[in-house]
Order: structure tokens, then C-alpha cells, then sequence
């Protein structure tokens, strides 16, 4: 039975209401484009705006756990909204085409986290935003799908209450399956985000730990293969 249509909008609010929330301001609407949609399937919610104006408007409209912000924006510009921006306490990561030393210098002075030049990779850029939202303790603590639960702060794993040993691989294998429920994810993908290097082509490694990771889960059926691309973890919404 097809639950109804407000109580199906009920869920998907409950759901937007503990997910983190980031606003994009970036007037390059390719780079807009291409952060929202990694940063989407990586289980965060996202705002773009292509001007300052319009982001501090949106700022005091609605809360966001995080601001990645361009320089050169038209009217006012990032440095300017920066200098709005600090007093409220969000976190501001700059993504910007100006690479000059005292142009980082500045941006870091006026209370940014962190400084990403481009062109940039997107493996790191998720990293980079990881690693601010954890600093405000931002991120989900407790991830939970039936029986299993993944507490991210102490990175233990319990099945039926059970603590299930993981070596590091594996947990990050599990937790990037959780960040992107139902998403299915190329096997260059799975070995670039947990492993941290180049996909050279051999998919061994990757379908050894997930044969691994659906064995200590009993999770076989759960993370699914998908043809021509990777696996995918299912999860009844």
C-alpha cells in the first residue's frame, strides 16, 4: 500500500529536519551545479544562491551547518559577506579562484574554516567539509539501519547490540554505504573516497571488502551488486 502523499512530504521533512544543511553560494553555475550534486549524494541537504545579497537574506531565513562561499561574487562579495557572516557563528568554507597567499591569509583572518582553490577534487572537497562539520560536531553521532548502529564519534559498530569488529577499511566502506542510502556507487567511487587514492581499474579490493562487510553484517542481501557499476546499500525509506 502507497503510504499518502502528505504523509510521504511528512517523512521527507522529518528526514530534511536532521539532515545537515549547507549553503552554496557560487555564481558559476556549472561549479554550483557540480557541488550540489556531490555534496546531495553525500546525505547532505543544499541551498545555492549566485550572489551575496541573496545569501544573507537566506542566513536569516533559515539555519545552515555550513557555508561554502566564493570571493568573487557579483555586488557584494565573499570577503564582504564574510565579515556578515563571522558574528553569526556558522561555519564558512571558501572555494575560490584566487590562490594568492595574502588572499587566503585574508580569508582565514575573517574567521573562515578552511580555503579551497580551484580547480579542486571533489574527494577532497568532501573530506575538507567532514572535517569542519565534525570540528562543530555537526555530523550525525549514531547511524542506525535495522540492528545495526555505527556510533561515528567512537567508530564502533554494533549488530543486535553486539560490537562487530571492523578493521578501518571496512568501517569506512560502511559509513560511506550509509551516507548515500540507495545511491548506487561506482566502484572507482567506493576505492577513491575509501582508500584515498586513484581508481587504477582493479575492482579486487573493493568486492573483497564488501564480501567482507556483508558478512559480518548479514547484510548479503542488503548491499546489492549493480551491474556495470558497483554496489548499491538498500534501505526501505
Amino acid at each position: 500500500m502507497i503510504p499518502p502523499a502528505d504523509s510521504r512530504r511528512r517523512r521527507r521533512r522529518e528526514r530534511e529536519i536532521d539532515m545537515v544543511k549547507i549553503l552554496i553560494v557560487e555564481d558559476e553555475k556549472p561549479i554550483a551545479d557540480l557541488l550540489d550534486m556531490s555534496l546531495t549524494a553525500a546525505g547532505y541537504s543544499c541551498d545555492c544562491l549566485d550572489n551575496g545579497a541573496a545569501a544573507a537574506d537566506a542566513v536569516e531565513l533559515k539555519r545552515y551547518d555550513l557555508i561554502l562561499l566564493d570571493v568573487m561574487l557579483p555586488g557584494i562579495d565573499g570577503f564582504e559577506l564574510m565579515e556578515y557572516l563571522a558574528p553569526l557563528g556558522i561555519p564558512v568554507i571558501f572555494i575560490t579562484a584566487r590562490n594568492a597567499v595574502k588572499d587566503k591569509i585574508k580569508g582565514l583572518r575573517l574567521g573562515a574554516d578552511d580555503y579551497i582553490v580551484k580547480p579542486f577534487e571533489i574527494a577532497e572537497l568532501l573530506a575538507r567539509v567532514e572535517t569542519v562539520l565534525r570540528r562543530y560536531h555537526k555530523t550525525e553521532s549514531r547511524i542506525a539501519v535495522d540492528d545495526v548502529v555505527v556510533d561515528t564519534q567512537s567508530r564502533v559498530v554494533t549488530k543486535a547490540g553486539e560490537t562487530v569488529q571492523l578493521t578501518a577499511k571496512e568501517y569506512n566502506l560502511l559509513v560511506l554505504f550509509l551516507q548515500n542510502k540507495n545511491i548506487a556507487l561506482f566502484r572507482e567511487t567506493i576505492y577513491e573516497r575509501v582508500w584515498e587514492n586513484e581508481y587504477m581499474g582493479d575492482s579486487r579490493t573493493v568486492d573483497l571488502h564488501v564480501q567482507r562487510l556483508r558478512k559480518k553484517l548479514g547484510w548479503q542481501e542488503r548491499i546489492a551488486a549493480v551491474y556495470k557499476v558497483g554496489y548499491r546499500l538498500e534501505v526501505e525509506e
